[in-house]
């Protein structure tokens, strides 16, 4: 069977890159919109009513807006920005999130695609959380070091014209404390105290990765490493894109250094749990371009038509 899709947003980093992956799939008729009609209302919403997906890669506003002109009850939506991720009636589409989300995806019209910060940082906490071994009234802080590609044209077009020595250096942003990122990291973990988050944008073109360290004291008496990574290998046991890498990874510890860029033009999420007798770093890693972005929104949809989740990914 060929489904239609739909690509609002097709000139952007994220929409570009799903454009481009439903381009190359049999099973897959991508719908075009003419150049000089991107900002017709009425060509879009033609568009958008006659797919069976519509992938919305916009800006939180014009996402909404574009939501809006969906008329036609087939028309599922999946919305890679903002806008709809923390929303009621919006399915979360993270299928890895807890048991029971592939058939929320199912059965959804309406599905978010999760930030790339966001994701990682829910693939580490949600399992402790609900396991009971991180209280979701622990007050939490992580970092995440990301490739500039994750900033959008403007700042790859920066840092790949050159000429401006600051950019060599790694930059702390989101200074103000309120990254668009926390509402969801908080929602879909089940955390009640707002984390600090500290996201640093890095001198490479694209891979991420998300620390969150951990007292042993702050948590559960008897709460161990050893427990938190069981926790972990037991949740995504058969996951097909989450990797529990082994305690204390061998592999990294003898290299000395965390490769963020591992999982590069992959759909993976490799997960690690570093540890001493008192303290335990969790660190996942991702390409914030892939299951970050449009790898995320490409699962989501073959979740959700009942397409092999693997499927162009």
């Amino acid at each position: 069977m060929t489904y239609r899709a739909f690509v609002d947003g097709q000139e952007g980093t994220t929409g570009l890159r799903i454009h481009e992956d439903l381009a190359q799939r049999d099973d897959i008729e991508v719908l075009r919109i003419a150049a000089d009609k991107r900002k017709d209302a009425a060509e879009r919403a033609r568009l958008l009513n006659a797919a069976d997906v519509a992938f919305l890669c916009l800006p939180d506003v014009a996402a909404r807006e574009a939501a809006a002109l969906v008329t036609n009850p087939h028309t599922c939506l999946i919305d890679a920005s903002t806008a709809h991720r923390t929303a009621p009636g919006w399915a979360f589409g993270l299928p890895e999130l807890a048991p029971g989300q592939r058939a929320l995806i199912r059965a959804s019209k309406r599905i978010s695609n999760p930030g790339c910060h966001a994701s990682a940082f829910i693939l580490l906490l949600r399992p402790l959380v609900d396991a009971g071994l991180v209280p979701a009234a622990l007050r939490l802080s992580a970092t995440s070091i990301t490739g500039y590609s994750g900033g959008g044209k403007k700042m790859i077009e920066q840092y790949e014209a050159g000429g401006d020595a600051r950019l060599r250096a790694p930059r702390p942003y989101a200074l103000n404390l309120a990254h668009k990122h926390i509402p969801e990291m908080m929602t879909h973990t089940g955390l009640t105290q707002r984390p600090i988050f500290l996201p640093i944008v890095g001198s490479f073109y694209k891979g991420l990765s998300v620390s969150v360290p951990l007292h042993l004291s702050e948590l559960r008496a008897g709460v161990s490493a050893e427990a938190i990574q069981a926790a972990l290998v037991e949740r995504y046991a058969g996951e097909r894109f989450v990797r529990v890498m082994p305690l204390r990874d061998p592999a990294t510890l003898a290299d000395g250094f965390f490769d963020v860029q591992a999982c590069n033009d992959t759909n993976r999420v490799d997960v690690f749990v570093f540890a001493s007798e008192a303290e335990v770093v969790l660190v996942a890693r991702l390409d914030n371009l892939g299951k970050g972005a449009s790898g995320a929104a490409v699962q989501a949809m073959n979740v959700h038509l009942g397409i092999a989740e693997e499927t162009g990914l």
